[in-house]
């Protein structure tokens, strides 16, 4: 947490999408991910694992720094939508149309993780984006695993021409993702002034190295196959 000199106004790192071990793909532990957190000095985390919120949920009522904003990455029938600020769990295999529905309904924040890859199979198309884009608040204009910079331009491009907001985060799966990258924004305390700030956010940080693929494909085998598995 900064202070601006001058102006007495509170400078929050906020990383906005991050997975835990609860997530299919991620064996990061919720110790592991304090340490991480609290090594890039992180004030502000997004748990959004994959179609479940039980993690977030109790680090939300756990933690007091960082800070956790309840979330969700939501696999709908046509790619994946993020949900913030939200109160129970939203299934998978909706519409966009209606996980935005779910997620409006308890007072949450819709943005779309990752426009434009063209590797991950889980994006949300692009004729559903442009389909439901006057009714997102913000477009990810820089995931740290899209390692493209040129897919990162057009996602903020996208969000510009369209008057979006933009988000940013990290996408960790693993502890050396964590807090790599966010926003530096105005603090705030509600879902409200929360998009408040978001207009004067700056992005911070760069795309991990494409190698943390491999540790979420193995996260994934290990679940799977190996019934011994223990979260680090």
């Amino acid at each position: 947490m900064r202070h601006r000199a001058g102006c007495g106004v509170t400078t929050l790192r906020v990383d906005l999408h991050c997975h835990t071990h609860r997530s299919e793909d991620s064996q990061l532990s919720f110790a592991g991910l304090k340490r991480a957190l609290e090594k890039r000095a992180i004030d502000v985390i997004a748990i959004t694992d994959h179609n479940r919120i039980d993690g977030a949920l109790e680090l939300a009522d756990r933690w007091v720094t960082p800070r956790v904003i309840v979330g969700e990455e939501i696999r709908t029938i046509e790619g994946e939508i993020v949900g913030l600020f939200l109160t129970s769990f939203i299934p998978p295999r909706l519409s966009p149309e209606e996980t935005l529905s779910e997620i409006r309904r308890q007072g949450g924040f819709v943005y779309v993780p990752h426009p434009f890859d063209r590797i991950r199979r889980s994006v949300l198309r692009e004729s559903a984006l442009r389909r439901i884009a006057h009714a997102i608040d913000a477009v990810e204009v820089l995931n740290g695993r899209l390692h493209s910079s040129a897919l990162n331009a057009r996602a903020a491009d996208f969000a510009r021409e369209r008057h979006l907001l933009a988000t940013a985060g990290s996408d960790a799966h693993i502890g050396a993702e964590a807090g790599r990258v966010g926003l530096e924004m105005e603090s705030f305390t509600s879902r409200e002034e929360f998009a408040r700030a978001l207009v004067g956010a700056r992005v911070f940080g760069s795309p991990s190295h494409p190698i943390v693929h491999v540790a979420s494909a193995f996260a994934k085998y290990r679940k799977r196959y190996l019934p011994g598995w223990r979260s680090i």
